[in-house]
């Protein structure tokens, strides 16, 4: 069976590439907005603040890009862009399930470090010696998507193809 020219498990490891890489740039996209509100209110009242500010407001958008990582590695190991490799629907569906950690922890991973930084921009607006912590903070919810991506990349990497 055939969807578009492509076999099921084409299909299948498409539809993780873009799963991963559309979840956790979603994520990311609405994590630096999120992030770039509180900056925009910090740096109305103290404009010298921008570049602490724009440090934590960046940090959610990491995620967008691991999901494009991804993204982009399934797109390689199948040979999208030079005649796609033909994938039983068992190597199709390992490739699926390998994009999900990073496009569901990118995800959310993006959404809750942009509560952090939101925070820690605000922190820096009261006490702008703090920022480094702030940093700090909103890194840590980053180890997440990190083991993630790691995740995936294992997952995707290691399909028989």
């Amino acid at each position: 069976m055939e969807i578009l020219g492509l076999s099921i498990g084409q299909v299948l490891a498409l539809l993780g590439a873009a799963f991963a890489a559309l979840l956790a740039g979603i994520g990311s996209a609405r994590g630096v907005g999120i992030a770039g509100e509180a900056s925009s209110g910090v740096c109305t009242e103290n404009p010298e603040l921008f570049g602490k500010c724009l440090v934590l407001q960046l940090l959610p958008g990491t995620q967008g890009i691991y999901g494009f990582l991804i993204a982009f590695i399934v797109l390689i190991k199948t040979n999208f862009l030079g005649g796609m490799v033909d994938l039983s629907v068992t190597q199709g569906l390992l490739i699926f399930v390998g994009c999900l950690p990073i496009a569901f922890v990118g995800f959310f991973s993006a959404l809750y470090q942009a509560r952090v930084a939101a925070s820690a921009i605000n922190m820096t607006g009261t006490r702008p010696e703090l920022s480094g912590r702030g940093v700090t903070m909103a890194v840590m919810v980053e180890t997440y998507a990190v083991l993630a991506l790691l995740s995936s990349f294992l997952m995707v990497f290691f399909v028989q193809i």
